[in-house]
């Protein structure tokens, strides 16, 4: 520190600290001289400790001259945010920071939590004539909720109507704590500092903790000065503002971009429960070849009404298909055909069994199926349903009839969205005039072995040639065209009712 040197006011003899333009009495100070160039010693050369200041004071010019400016990365601040409000209706104050020039004027927001939100969860950032972005409130109550800490997922999307290929998402996912009723602001700021400060400055028993920050940029910090102890914070950023906030906390999440995949061109016909029907079936043929493409297949008793399987079974006798009699010994639930670890399987959940070339395995024991193998529904009563696994590949389990629906019908199920392997799997001379058949993208496909071509299934293709058939075949999206599907709302079962036999 200096005394006052205005040469007007000689007697003024009040402390001046350096940099101070005028002393305490306002008279004005003069402006201090820049670091003085070495004085070369007697013998020619500078001191050391002349030296040494002066190329310390030329490096930093240079590294001032020569800083480049930092890149900000996107964040989205967040501000307002009050704990001492848990259980009542808060809202904190969303803004967008160093986003791109070239994203959209209008992004889009769609926030997910388990708080209670009560703007709904699409919102809109608009940027303004500035080309700063217009700030948005997110209120949300966690009334009835437990304390602790929830996650807001949040997502931004950039979409120019003009340039669909410069779409850009970015997401990021804050925490809002919400304490106890009986929590203390001391013990809500250390909670919330303990996550995300990377600075911490500790002073105990008269000591002095000082925090000096002339840099500028991001900084979180917690400082601490407890038993007669000084706390001295010194942020003297050369550009931009310092916020102080006490009582309600702020942050940055920094915004993480995401590659989004090329979206795929959607299925003619979405389905997963298809039938392929044969206008002229002969004696090597079956009429419905069903399509199945689930993760699971229950396989149960045909239901005119609210069936609980997807695959229904009815005992064929010298009249025909019989809903009844024999029928009744099949379960809703009679078993179910996954693929598992080693392959394809079946599972017995029913009430009368199953056989499995003639031996019950035990209900809820999957049983990894072959070609050749012969499953028998039930276990009480032999002949009700025959089946025969014809087919095992990677992605698909072809079933045939061994009794006397063995020409109206035959079972084709795939894994859902996978393309069947480069080598064939193993299959039965039945299963071999079935064409190549998969799910994909949502819908079934065909793919024709001599060529390679994939083509797609879907109504529109009735009376057309496919490839693989050999003779004329209809698609329907609907694996029991004999019967009226009745889709109800949604968690409710599906109904059939039983319609005039189709003829094509």
């Amino acid at each position: 520190m200096n005394r006052c040197r205005n040469p007007d006011h000689p007697h003024c003899t009040v402390w001046v600290l350096p940099g101070d333009a005028v002393c305490a009495h306002g008279h004005a100070q003069p402006a201090e001289a820049g670091p003085a160039p070495a004085a070369p010693a007697p013998g020619g050369l500078p001191s050391s400790f002349d030296a040494i200041s002066a190329l310390r004071s030329r490096s930093a010019a240079v590294a001032g001259e020569r800083a480049a400016p930092v890149l900000q990365r996107p964040q989205l601040h967040i501000s307002g945010f009050d704990p001492r409000a848990a259980g009542g209706r808060q809202a904190i104050r969303l803004e967008l920071r160093g986003m791109p020039m070239d994203c959209a004027p209008e992004v889009r927001m769609l926030v997910r939590s388990s708080l209670r939100l009560h703007g709904g969860e699409r919102y809109a950032f608009q940027r303004t004539s500035r080309g700063d972005w217009r700030p948005l409130f997110l209120e949300f109550s966690s009334r009835g909720l437990e304390h602790g800490q929830y996650r807001i997922e949040v997502e931004l999307h950039s979409r120019h109507p003009q340039s669909p290929e410069a779409a850009r998402t970015w997401t990021c996912s804050p925490v809002i704590l919400v304490p106890r009723q009986d929590a203390s602001l001391g013990e809500i700021h250390q909670a919330f500092l303990a996550t995300h400060k990377n600075v911490r400055v500790m002073a105990d028993d008269a000591g002095i903790a000082r925090v000096n920050a002339p840099g500028g940029g991001r900084l979180d910090i917690d400082v601490t000065a407890r038993n007669a102890s000084i706390a001295q914070v010194n942020l003297e950023a050369q550009t931009g503002k310092i916020d102080l906030g006490f009582s309600t906390i702020a942050w940055d999440e920094d915004l993480i971009e995401i590659d989004l995949p090329a979206s795929a061109t959607p299925h003619p016909c979405a389905a997963d429960s298809a039938c392929l029907v044969h206008a002229e079936a002969d004696s090597a043929t079956q009429r419905h070849v069903r399509l199945f493409a689930l993760d699971e297949c229950v396989l149960g008793r045909f239901e005119t009404l609210a069936p609980e399987a997807d695959l229904l079974l009815a005992h064929y006798g010298e009249h025909g298909e019989d809903h009844g009699g024999l029928t009744r010994r099949i379960s809703g639930r009679h078993a179910v055909v996954r693929r598992g670890r080693l392959g394809w399987e079946i599972e017995d959940v029913s009430r009368y069994g199953l056989l499995v070339d003639g031996v019950w395995p035990g209900k809820h024991t999957p049983v990894a199926l072959r070609p050749g193998m012969r499953i028998e529904l039930t276990a009480s009563i032999k002949g009700i349903v025959s089946l025969e696994v014809t087919a095992v590949t990677a992605h698909a389990l072809v079933l045939h009839r061994l009794d006397g629906g063995a020409q109206a019908e035959c079972f084709y199920l795939m894994a859902p969205e996978q393309e069947p392997a480069t080598s064939p799997g193993a299959c039965l001379p039945r299963a071999s005039a079935l064409p190549l058949l998969f799910h994909r993208d949502g819908g079934f496909w065909l793919r024709d072995q001599a060529s390679g071509k994939d083509t797609a299934l879907a109504p529109a293709m009735e009376g057309e040639r496919l490839g693989g058939l050999g003779q004329r075949a209809r698609f329907t999206a609907n694996a029991y065209p004999d019967t009226r599907v009745d889709r109800r709302g949604a968690g409710e079962r599906r109904s059939r009712v039983l319609a005039p036999i189709y003829h094509a």
